[in-house]
């Protein structure tokens, strides 16, 4: 009965009937129910029903983790964060120090109902928001092109959506879905033709149009102004104070710090807590006794309270001190915990996702898992992932050999971010979810073996290098593969054409 339905729709756009020009659009309905209606006439015969259609279906599914990992971390937060509640902000902050404390809190008195429930309110409005207004634009190209509706925007809109803060007023991110399917794919000639990442192209859009609602505090829930006023409730009824304070700040926020913060100041804050653990204490030992010294002061390092290690850092270095500036020993702080993994940090935070963030980027796991599944299908080209991982991680460790390497008291008075642990760098921000989803779009991105892994080798390196260097840009993860999206033609030809001349084939087949 369908099959004879869409037969009869497909009979009124036939060439010369009324709706000749609304072809596209059934074509599209009738191709994403059934393989396409093609015969080849010649040989070579191919019987395949994987068309481009399912295809892009297969890349949708090995989305499905961050979809859930979006759902469920942007409840979870929104739960917490919104509540204006500071006795249960303190219960998860302590519960989530383990993993089984973790799922504890959620499951306690059904609260998982409700962090779904918040969830889906935050995630499913823009997921179909960005189908209609992106679907609405693919259409309408269609029929004034007259050509088939293309399949890939079942991979970018929900793309867009996942790579979108929460807080994103629903007529911002139909507009940054419009204009970034236009001038990111449509103006280049349409599916296929496009230089860059459809879903980037929105994303970056709206970032430099609309910064404000991009970045910083907008993480949580779905409306910047209640959460804001929560955590204003939380601070003033937990009387808590700057250091022990519940803020917004993501994991990259806290990396963003000025040059101006050395690794023996975050070293120093760090050895109050672990003690002769942190590697340079021996150093910092000897400024601290100087510091007792000069100023008579009675006090272990590792008994140090809150206010007494920050005189202590930011005491003058003629006094025995570290010479940081007052304004900034609390980035300092944060960062200590972040480079140390205190608080609230773990590693296994970060892996899970229990993290502020875009909302289906904060899920390493979730990452992996959809990497897997591409590479398994043989959809996801697993030579990008591993150079622009391999590129990533490499840089980062440049950067922190460098540190600990070159400068005075073995690099301790080098910038501290510089000195981050490399493998930490993987765990921050879009950079997994940008090497898994992101840098592997196959029209943006080099066609040949070879082109695969310098195309991926500088989108890491980039990536970094902005992330590490540059303090307008926390992340630059989208910049990076952006920007390699531009050199991917460079790139396949100057390999194919070396492969040419020395007999040798990094061509895909």
């Amino acid at each position: 009965m369908l099959r004879k339905f869409l037969d009869y729709q497909l009979s009124l756009t036939e060439k010369g009937k009324l709706f000749h020009r609304l072809r596209p659009i059934v074509e599209a309905t009738d191709t994403f129910l059934y393989e396409a209606p093609l015969t080849t006439r010649k040989a070579p015969h191919i019987r395949d029903a994987v068309d481009i259609k399912r295809w892009m279906i297969l890349v949708v599914i090995s989305l499905i983790p961050c979809i859930l990992a979006a759902i469920w971390n942007t409840g979870m937060q929104s739960f917490v964060y919104t509540s204006g509640n500071y006795q249960l902000m303190d219960e998860y902050l302590k519960s989530a120090q383990s993993i089984e404390g973790y799922f504890n809190f959620a499951i306690k008195d059904h609260r998982y109902l409700t962090i779904l429930q918040l969830g889906c309110i935050a995630f499913l409005p823009i997921a179909i928001i960005t189908y209609a207004v992106g679907g609405f634009c693919e259409a309408l190209f269609s029929i004034v092109r007259g050509h088939d509706i293309s399949e890939g925007f079942l991979v970018t809109g929900i793309l867009y959506a996942l790579i979108l803060p929460s807080t994103i007023p629903y007529w911002m991110a139909a507009v940054g879905v419009a204009m970034g399917v236009i001038l990111g794919k449509e103006v280049f000639g349409g599916a296929g033709m496009n230089i860059v990442n459809p879903a980037l192209a929105c994303r970056a859009f709206l970032f430099f149009t609309f910064p404000g609602k991009m970045s910083g505090d907008v993480w949580v829930g779905t409306n910047p102004t209640v959460a804001r006023e929560s955590l204003l409730k939380m601070n003033q009824e937990g009387q808590t104070t700057a250091f022990d304070g519940y803020s917004q700040a993501t994991p990259l926020a806290r990396f963003n710090i000025s040059p101006e913060i050395k690794r023996i100041h975050i070293d120093a804050i760090a050895a109050g807590s672990l003690g002769d653990k942190v590697t340079s204490y021996p150093i910092i030992e000897t400024y601290f006794n100087r510091w007792n010294e000069s100023g008579q002061h009675h006090e272990t390092l590792s008994h140090l309270n809150s206010e007494e290690m920050r005189s202590f850092v930011t005491a003058p270095v003629s006094s025995g001190g570290l010479g940081l500036s007052s304004g900034n020993y609390e980035d300092a702080y944060h960062f200590a915990a972040l480079n140390y993994g205190l608080e609230h940090n773990h590693s296994w935070n970060f892996f899970l996702g229990d993290k502020l963030g875009s909302m289906g980027e904060t899920s390493i796991l979730a990452c992996l898992l959809g990497a897997f599944f591409l590479i398994w299908t043989r959809i996801g080209s697993w030579r990008t992932m591993a150079g622009m991982t391999l590129g990533a991680f490499f840089t980062a460790l440049l950067f922190e050999l460098g540190s600990y390497t070159f400068g005075l008291d073995d690099g301790l008075w080098n910038p501290a971010a510089l000195g981050f642990p490399a493998y930490k760098h993987l765990l921050l921000g879009g950079l997994a979810f940008g090497i898994v989803f992101m840098a592997t779009d196959p029209v943006s991105s080099p066609s040949s073996h070879l082109g695969r892994w310098i195309y991926g080798a500088l989108a890491g390196i980039v990536a970094l290098i902005i992330r590490a260097i540059n303090p307008a840009y926390p992340e630059g993860v989208m910049l990076a593969i952006l920007m390699a999206n531009v050199f991917a033609p460079l790139i396949d030809y100057i390999v194919v054409n070396y492969s040419r001349r020395k007999g040798f084939n990094h061509v895909r087949t």
